[in-house]
């Protein structure tokens, strides 16, 4: 499954964001927005996605979408939640295409500012250029 949500974060990077990226297996240490959804699967297993984006990041993300230079924090969280829909609505798609445990999602949550310190099954850090966007999953049930 978070091989699907990787794909997603790279085809957002290609088509969206159009810079080169890297995924790498490091965390930041470094202060993060960070947002979630959950996931349920087909066979009703439940799971939490963390997206944990450096200011920086999420960034670009309001340039390119607002063509906003300078975020506050809000608009920022806002734009956080959006990529976190964006990107495992992309994920749900590749999913289901490929017929590996395809599911449904939540609405996504905003949890905190801080640096990612959070409990996760696995992980993945997507990075352009010095900006680090931390992806991370947790099964819930299990």
């Amino acid at each position: 499954m978070l091989n699907a949500i990787i794909k997603a974060s790279e085809n957002f990077c290609i088509h969206q964001i159009a810079e080169p990226h890297e995924v790498n297996n490091t965390i930041s240490k470094k202060r993060t927005l960070i947002a979630y959804i959950d996931i349920e699967t087909k066979t009703a297993d439940i799971y939490r996605v963390y997206l944990a984006s450096e200011s920086n990041f999420i960034q670009r993300v309001a340039k390119l979408f607002l063509e906003e230079d300078d975020s506050d924090e809000e608009t920022l969280v806002d734009m956080l939640l959006e990529t976190v829909n964006l990107i495992v609505g992309s994920a749900k798609v590749i999913a289901e295409e490929a017929d590996i445990n395809p599911f449904v999602i939540s609405t996504p949550n905003f949890l905190k500012s801080s640096i990612f310190d959070l409990e996760y099954d696995d992980i993945k850090t997507i990075k352009i250029n010095d900006d680090e966007m931390i992806i991370a999953i947790k099964e819930l049930n299990g």
